[in-house]
């Protein structure tokens, strides 16, 4: 096994999600497929990156809805490496990110927390 292809982030929407993560975080769109059920195969992945990419997924019940900004318990569960801190911080938060603390410089790199447009937490973080 080489690597992690894809992480299922499950959504309420398609266009939504798309529209945040392409517009707000800067990702690339990689494939919108539709499915012929009413679903789609949607994958998207920061810009000018080939690693793994996010599966939005649109929940599918109440259940899964539930789920939506929730998958990891309220903990940080996605990182999201960037090489200029300051730029992508700037950027993003132009972009109407919502980021729960300053940005704070520990031993291993720069690091901010922020929330999708969810909650799911995610770290940008720029390792030293």
């Amino acid at each position: 096994m080489s690597f992690i292809a894809l992480v299922t982030l499950v959504v309420r929407d398609y266009d939504e999600a798309l529209s945040f993560y392409t517009g707000a975080l800067g990702f690339e769109l990689v494939e919108d497929t539709d499915r012929g059920d009413g679903s789609r195969w949607v994958v998207v992945r920061p810009r000018g990156t080939t690693g793994t990419g996010l599966l939005l997924a649109r929940a599918k019940d109440e259940a899964q809805l539930a789920s939506v900004g929730a998958q990891t318990g309220g903990r940080v569960g996605f990182f999201l490496h960037t090489e200029d801190f300051a730029r992508d911080h700037e950027r993003m938060r132009a972009a109407g990110v919502r980021f729960l603390e300053e940005p704070r410089h520990e031993t291993y790199g720069s690091v901010a927390v922020f929330e999708d447009l969810y909650g799911n937490r995610w770290d940008l973080l720029q390792p030293a």
